[in-house]
């Protein structure tokens, strides 16, 4: 447990390159969902605030209903009702499958290479002692 308390600690200081990289992909998604967030909310909020039938009545009832789609949990708020927000709904319904492979893929690859790192193969120009 203490071990991976270092490794957090690590891949914020992002003291190998390693890190650096897991560092970079998680503050890229995270300031990419974060801003689609933002916009997705306001652009929900334009689509339906007039549309007949809706439950999006105020800014607050879109952001809530746009994170929770980004999250892939879902609200007790109804799917859209206009046909651009069901577009942007798809949309973020896609983005947020697409966030969690990417985080997959990048944690599969940073701890791949953090095993190579840690104990690299033998044989492999790491492994080898320096020729005197």
């Amino acid at each position: 447990m203490r071990e991976g308390g270092r490794e957090f600690a690590k891949i914020a200081r992002a003291t190998t390159p390693t890190h650096r990289r897991l560092r970079y992909r998680l503050v890229f998604v995270l300031i990419a969902t974060v801003t689609l967030d933002a916009v997705a909310s306001l652009l929900i909020f334009a689509f339906e605030r007039h549309a007949p039938g809706t439950e999006v009545t105020n800014l607050g009832d879109a952001v809530f209903w746009t994170s929770t789609q980004l999250l892939t949990v879902s609200s007790q708020l109804p799917n859209p009702i206009s046909t651009p927000a069901r577009i942007l709904d798809v949309f973020l319904q896609a983005y947020a499958i697409s966030v969690v492979a990417i985080l997959a893929g990048s944690f599969g690859a940073f701890f791949h290479r953090r095993g190579m790192e840690i104990d690299p193969p033998s044989g492999s120009s790491e492994a080898r002692s320096p020729a005197v």
